[in-house]
């Protein structure tokens, strides 16, 4: 069993080996450890409660917009799969699949009951477009049930061969939005309305930059007309797409006869929408903010957004301080800020210091028998490790307001980061070269040529992340030929 200070030992410089600092930044902070089951992980207390403030938080934002939460079910015939070429072909690699409802007692142990081998056997749930239009087929008959605005809260499973805590696991939890509208523009605006919640949730609470645009064909969801994305930088300036919204068309709509009775009396085909964010926001949140001291947490999405560490020597000065600690704690708690007493007598002062700073509280409060005497207090950002002498009757009104100092600066900072590291190429030669010798994201003129953007993944493993409309309009020769475009792409190795 490890001891209680293994866990606070150095950690691995982002410079040295950054993938290395990524897992001892997620197990230090005891967010989740690795599971027997290979490729799955253990989400621990802490966090999941960074997930659900994530949930919490775009949970209320779909609300507001007029969407509903429902629950469908973990397992998928797989003949409804088929019923979509192009969605079963993109999952077809990824599924877990169920072919017997039970075991049964041998001599050596237990094995699969051959006799209860299923009729049809069933998909573990990689998304969840198939079984929710089946039942769509069902709920709708006429414009006026439209449009059908539905969310889920759920797991899947899509068999990852090369696992990574929050980024790429063979089970995670995620949400996904399923709608359903009476035009097409409708379905549209829903696409772009979530792109837009997608984007608040990951600059206003996660503190994360992203860009908005669209996906490559080749890069687009598998079974969907068009796919929009936001992609954010991480601090090895690699990519990583943090949110997806799909127009999906008519596509499921035909494959699953999700017809209504029109405003015209005649029968049409659904336009549908489906959407995403997973824990892999999580993973963006570490790559992002945290040093080489920890793990660093926005408070607006912080489990703890204020840790308060007492300091004392006898009963005498601990029943002094902790009187004094609830008299500052107490107002914050009933004003919604997430407090934490750390009252442990096991540990010493040092100890919580580090342990806190580990784990990415935004704010420390430092409080001994000598600040009592003296009315003051210390608060200790996590963001810039400055310590601040404030007076104790202050505490309450400045918290808040250091707090929201402290998500800004924590955004800026990111960004700043992302736009030193955003870069222009006019050429093929000049986008291999800046992508091997600078990294980041690149903005290049390319048509389309699906051929020329496979040159580019197969020499530097950098693909095309997103186009955006507001990169359109000078034209150039789009790279690797001499064709005028005025599409540029942002191209960037990738998670």
């Amino acid at each position: 069993m490890a001891s209680k200070r293994d866990k606070h030992v150095g950690i691995t410089p982002r410079d040295e080996d950054f993938s290395e600092w990524y897992n001892e930044i997620i197990l230090k902070s005891q967010m989740a450890d690795y599971s027997p089951v290979r490729g799955c992980m253990v989400m621990r207390p802490y966090g999941f409660a960074i997930w659900e403030q994530v949930r919490d938080s775009l949970d209320r934002m779909l609300k507001k917009t007029g969407h509903e939460n429902a629950q469908f079910p973990l397992f998928i015939p797989k003949s409804f799969l088929v019923k979509e070429a192009e969605h079963v072909e993109g999952f077809a690699k990824e599924c877990a699949v169920v072919t017997h409802s039970r075991l049964k007692g041998t001599d050596d142990g237990v094995d699969v009951d051959p006799d209860s081998r299923l009729e049809e056997p069933l998909i573990v749930r990689p998304t969840s477009e198939t079984i929710i239009n089946s039942m769509y087929a069902k709920w709708i008959q006429s414009y006026r049930d439209l449009p059908l605005l539905i969310n889920q809260w759920a797991n899947v499973v899509r068999w990852e061969m090369r696992p990574r805590l929050f980024l790429r696991t063979a089970e995670f939890f995620w949400q996904e939005g399923h709608t359903v509208h009476e035009t097409e523009d409708e379905a549209m605006e829903e696409v772009l309305r979530i792109l837009e919640i997608y984007r608040s949730l990951a600059e206003d609470y996660l503190g994360v930059p992203v860009l908005k645009g669209m996906k490559s064909e080749s890069e687009k969801f598998a079974g969907a007309e068009r796919t929009y994305t936001i992609e954010a930088m991480m601090q090895d300036k690699r990519a990583l797409q943090a949110g997806t919204s799909h127009h999906l068309a008519q596509n499921f709509a035909k494959a699953f006869q999700v017809k209504f009775q029109g405003r015209d009396g005649k029968e049409h085909f659904g336009w549908q929408t489906s959407w995403g964010v997973s824990t892999r926001l999580i993973g963006a949140l570490v790559m992002v903010h945290s040093d080489d001291q920890g793990l660093v947490v926005p408070p607006r999405v912080a489990p703890h957004q204020i840790v308060c560490v007492p300091i004392f020597r006898n009963d005498e000065d601990k029943a002094r301080v902790l009187d004094a600690a609830h008299k500052m704690l107490d107002p914050l708690e009933e004003a919604g800020i997430r407090v934490k007493l750390d009252d442990r007598d096991q540990y010493k002062p040092g100890f919580k210091f580090n342990e806190w700073e580990q784990r990415g509280v935004p704010l420390r409060l430092e409080l001994g028998p000598r600040d009592v005497d003296n009315g003051k207090a210390i608060l200790a950002r996590r963001d810039t490790g400055e310590k601040l002498t404030v007076e104790a009757a202050e505490v309450t009104a400045r918290v808040p307001g250091l707090l929201e100092e402290i998500q800004q600066s924590l955004f800026n900072r990111a960004k700043e980061f992302r736009e030193k590291n955003m870069h222009r190429a006019r050429s093929y030669e000049e986008l291999v070269e800046t992508l091997e010798q600078k990294g980041g994201f690149v903005l290049a003129p390319w048509d389309g040529d699906e051929a020329i953007e496979a040159k580019v993944k197969e020499e530097t493993k950098a693909t095309i992340r997103c186009i955006r409309d507001e990169d359109r309009g000078e034209k150039a020769p789009s790279i690797g030929s001499d064709r005028e475009t005025d599409q540029w792409a942002i191209f960037a190795r990738a998670y």
